[in-house]
């Protein structure tokens, strides 16, 4: 038996031994999820929320901490998929909201602080002009048609295994929806360096089939390849320049300008999909970061301070073309109560200093768990950039989606269930990432490093 082999064989066993641990404390979440299979399909509002046999449904949250049907606490390291930066019940953001309940949630029609909050989203993300949606799926979504617009073309090119949210010109490679239809291992089609490919949802057009390309992230070679061999009809390339959806994989240097030059060469847009970085990885997102701007970016999650919300904007001369015949609309855009929660998000939360602090929470935590793997022989890595961070079950740092197929899934499931069983309250994927709060604290911290650890131990026996 390799010492691979060792470990499914412990992890199973470790994961069987915890599930039935939380199942047999979880009584309150079981009773609500037969209750709710009535109403919604497999019992929760997204198909991302959906557990086997079911999920742990929370009651309420504060600061750091959540608090699960059944009356457990947790140290929320889940952070609504990226969404609670802030943390839960943030008293800033809280007097946010109470401050406009009673004057009015809802107009359709524009306000003086949603003026404000795109002055400062404008400002902070290095945008010339930005339109409000509400969420991430319709900010890529606007972003993908003002592209399309401004160009006259179609096609788009996407990274392999990407999410963009659940529109259907996105909808083809992507991790985790590959895993229903049997596709998470449909790469790599006859060696080319691009190809299109079926659609990782049902439903999908089969006219939209040949629209979108697909390409290794991380490769700026196949993505100029791509251009030259659809010449005149790419509309936009399309990323996550921090790919979140496989773990964290980090852009190689100079591959972002790589990007940004084979567009302008193509007449293509580039478009960011900063649904998860913006408002997580640093205070400026990925330009700040990694200093090459895109033509047009889409935002969501962080940005809102809890609040539903999502935006999208860039240079002036794409964006124009909203008022020129490209369709973006919407009855909530923009609305009182997610402008009041975003606003006091990014101007009295989430501020430079709050980034210094998420730093050095996320430095502790990968730091830790990485001693704990290393000191155990369990072969992973940790990535940490601000607010975001996750182990990944291969040795070496993940370049694209194909590195990512080598990981140890068998690994994180039996994490989980222990994690979960110890206070430690994770997104439910091996594809996902821990999201630190500006309420976090080192005690948090040091309770999830510590309980890791153990599994570590655990896990080699």
């Amino acid at each position: 038996m390799t010492d691979i082999e060792r470990l499914k064989a412990r992890a199973a066993d470790i994961a069987e031994k915890e599930t039935r641990h939380l199942l047999d404390r979880t009584p309150g979440s079981k009773a609500l999820h037969e209750r709710a299979l009535k109403s919604l399909p497999s019992g929760v509002a997204s198909n991302f929320q959906a557990g086997d046999p079911y999920p742990v449904y929370l009651k309420r949250g504060s600061g750091s901490k959540v608090w699960d049907v059944d009356g457990t606490e947790y140290a929320d390291f889940h952070g609504g998929f990226g969404v609670n930066v802030v943390g839960h019940a943030h008293p800033k953001i809280v007097e946010a909201i109470r401050a406009v309940a009673d004057q009015g949630i809802h107009f359709a029609v524009t306000t003086e602080t949603t003026v404000a909050l795109a002055e400062e989203i404008c400002s902070r993300f290095q945008l010339e002009q930005m339109r409000f949606v509400n969420s991430g799926t319709e900010a890529t979504m606007d972003a993908i048609r003002v592209a399309r617009a401004a160009t006259g073309r179609d096609k788009i090119i996407k990274m392999e295994g990407s999410y963009h949210g659940h529109h259907d010109s996105v909808l083809f490679s992507v991790v985790p929806e590959a895993d229903v239809l049997g596709l998470r291992h449909n790469v790599d089609h006859e060696g080319k360096v691009w190809y299109t490919t079926q659609p990782t949802s049902k439903g999908v057009p089969r006219a939209l089939w040949d629209t979108v390309i697909i390409v290794p992230f991380n490769d700026a070679e196949a993505v100029e390849q791509a251009l030259k061999d659809n010449e005149g009809e790419v509309a936009a390339v399309i990323l996550e320049p921090v790919m979140m959806n496989i773990g964290l994989v980090v852009p190689k240097p100079g591959y972002l300008q790589g990007l940004r030059d084979a567009c302008e060469r193509h007449g293509a847009v580039l478009i960011y999909d900063e649904v998860k970085c913006g408002g997580t990885i640093a205070y400026g997102g990925t330009p700040e970061r990694f200093g090459v701007k895109p033509h047009l970016a889409a935002y969501a999650k962080a940005v809102g301070g809890g609040a539903t919300i999502g935006a999208f904007g860039g240079e002036a001369r794409f964006m124009e073309w909203v008022g020129k015949g490209a369709a973006q609309q919407g009855t909530f855009n923009g609305n009182p109560l997610s402008v009041a929660a975003g606003l006091a998000a990014l101007t009295k939360v989430l501020t430079r200093d709050a980034y210094d602090h998420l730093g050095k929470l996320g430095t502790m935590l990968a730091e830790g768990c990485q001693r704990a793997m290393d000191e155990n022989g369990v072969p992973g890595h940790t990535m940490d950039l601000g607010a975001k961070g996750c182990v990944s079950y291969r040795k070496e740092p993940l370049t694209n989606y194909r590195d990512f197929l080598e990981t140890v899934p068998e690994l994180f499931y039996a994490s989980f269930s222990w994690m979960i069983n110890r206070g430690l309250f994770m997104t439910p994927g091996d594809e996902e990432q821990w999201t630190i709060s500006v309420q976090h604290t080192e005690e948090d911290v040091r309770k999830y490093v510590d309980a890791f650890g153990e599994f570590c131990v655990e896990l080699a026996g």
